[in-house]
C-alpha cells in the first residue's frame, strides 16, 4: 500500500516545484492581488496549501508509530488560522515547501502498511475529537494539496502563466 503514498509524494514535490517556478514569474504585486479565489490570491492559496500540511502532518506525527520523519512538524509553530499568510514572499514560502515536500516524501519511506489501516486519533481546529484511518486521512491530504494546486494553476493562467503539463500520468512509469 505505502507504494501509492510514495507515488503521491513523488508527485507531490514534483508539482509543487512546477507550480513555484510558474508563480516565480509574477512579481509581489501580482502574487498577492485578489483574484477572486477562496483565499484570494496566488500567495494566499499557496500559503493554505502549506497551513494545511502542517496541522495534518503535526496530527501524524502524534500518531503511536512516532515517525522520526516527521520531527520537521513536530517543531514547526501551529497555524492560527487556515488562511493565515505565514510567508508573503514566494521565496521564503518555497524554501519552506521544499523542506516539507522532502520531509513528506521521507514519511511516506517510513510507513508501514499496519500504520495505514491504524486509526488517527486527533481533534480539528475547533477541539473537536475524530479517530479515523491513518491512510484515508494520509490520502485527504494529497487530495487537499491537488484540488488547491488545480485553482492556483487556473489563477496563474489568467495571470499569463502556464504551467504546463500537471497531471499525475506523467510521474507513472511505463511497465
Amino acid at each position: 500500500m505505502k507504494k501509492y503514498y510514495q507515488n503521491l509524494a513523488h508527485y507531490n514535490q514534483w508539482i509543487n516545484n512546477s507550480i513555484y517556478s510558474a508563480a516565480a514569474k509574477l512579481n509581489q504585486e501580482e502574487l498577492s492581488q485578489h483574484r477572486g479565489a477562496h483565499f484570494g490570491s496566488i500567495i494566499g492559496t499557496l500559503n493554505h496549501i502549506f497551513v494545511g500540511d502542517i496541522f495534518w502532518f503535526k496530527r501524524f506525527a502524534n500518531h503511536p508509530a512516532h515517525f522520526q520523519s516527521l520531527e520537521y512538524f513536530r517543531l514547526v509553530k501551529n497555524p492560527n488560522s487556515l488562511d493565515e499568510i505565514l510567508h508573503d514572499k514566494l521565496a521564503n514560502l518555497w524554501q519552506v515547501r521544499k523542506r516539507a515536500d522532502n520531509v513528506i516524501l521521507q514519511f511516506t519511506l517510513e510507513l508501514a502498511d499496519d500504520a495505514l489501516v491504524s486509526t488517527l486519533s486527533y481533534k480539528n481546529s475547533k477541539d473537536q475529537e475524530y479517530n479515523k484511518n491513518m491512510g484515508d486521512l494520509l490520502l485527504h491530504v494529497f487530495n487537499h494539496q491537488t484540488h488547491h494546486r488545480g485553482q492556483v494553476s487556473a489563477l496563474l493562467y489568467q495571470a499569463g502563466i502556464d504551467v504546463g503539463v500537471t497531471d499525475l500520468l506523467v510521474g507513472i512509469r511505463d511497465e
